[in-house]
């Protein structure tokens, strides 16, 4: 499990003097990767309204305000970068169900065990693939997810990363996650003239190999596609399966 270069340049995402000054420099909003438009059916089936919700790597997206319109009660905001957590409560001070906390994913000791039935990260992971020392990061962050969440709980990794390099990461026995995957394509995509495809529906699970990967006959259609990986913390006991190497839930 290396350095995720796919998709990397010169910046250190993981750090937080990078995202402090690109905040004061851009101001506004953005969305990394989708819109909660496109994700509201990924959400809304796996994580109830009524669940407190972690946001990892909030930035100043305008995501966490999007499903309080859409009926959510208690979403958590966390950020490395102190500005963004800044702008984000003076913006939201009067919606009680948005709260913000500058915060290092990599250690959420602020929080109890157990504490969210919901972490959402919307390329949050990506960021600290793409940082120094990448596979012990994305070890951090992961186990502080794991570590956060109630038995049955979710968590929603939406990626550039697709399966070769994100499943040895998600995968890991310690957490005891089953693992969903969908891809949906990048904003504006619009499929060729009898282009063929291997999704009968975004919103159907793709089958994957016993390993975790895409089948060798898959067509991608969208080469910069976006994968969802819904993570969901098994409450039972290791099962023989998981340790010998993955459970994967195409199921539910």
């Amino acid at each position: 499990m290396f350095r995720d270069v796919s998709s990397c340049n010169t910046y250190n995402y993981g750090d937080a003097l990078y995202w402090d000054a690109r905040y004061v420099e851009e101001g506004g909003s953005f969305d990394w990767y989708q819109r909660y438009s496109s994700l509201r059916p990924f959400v809304r089936n796996y994580i109830p309204t009524s669940s407190r919700v972690l946001m990892v790597g909030c930035g100043n997206a305008v995501m966490s305000e999007d499903m309080v319109a859409d009926g959510y009660e208690d979403i958590m905001n966390v950020d490395i970068s102190s500005v963004a957590i800044d702008m984000m409560k003076r913006k939201y001070e009067h919606i009680p169900q948005l709260k913000y906390m500058q915060m290092d994913v990599r250690d959420m000791s602020v929080f109890p065990d157990e504490s969210f039935e919901g972490v959402i990260d919307k390329g949050t992971l990506d960021s600290l693939m793409c940082g120094n020392d990448a596979p012990i990061s994305a070890a951090q962050m992961l186990g502080e997810v794991s570590r956060l969440l109630k038995p049955g709980g979710i968590y929603l990794l939406i990626t550039y990363g697709d399966p070769t390099v994100r499943m040895p990461h998600l995968i890991r026995p310690v957490y005891n996650w089953k693992v969903n995957l969908y891809i949906i394509p990048r904003p504006g995509f619009q499929r060729p003239e009898g282009c063929s495809s291997s999704i009968k529906s975004y919103l159907e699970p793709i089958p994957i190999t016993e390993k975790g990967l895409l089948p060798a006959e898959f067509i991608l259609e969208d080469p910069d596609c976006h994968f969802i990986y819904v993570c969901k913390k098994d409450d039972m006991e290791l099962s023989s399966a998981t340790t010998y190497g993955l459970t994967v839930d195409l199921l539910q």
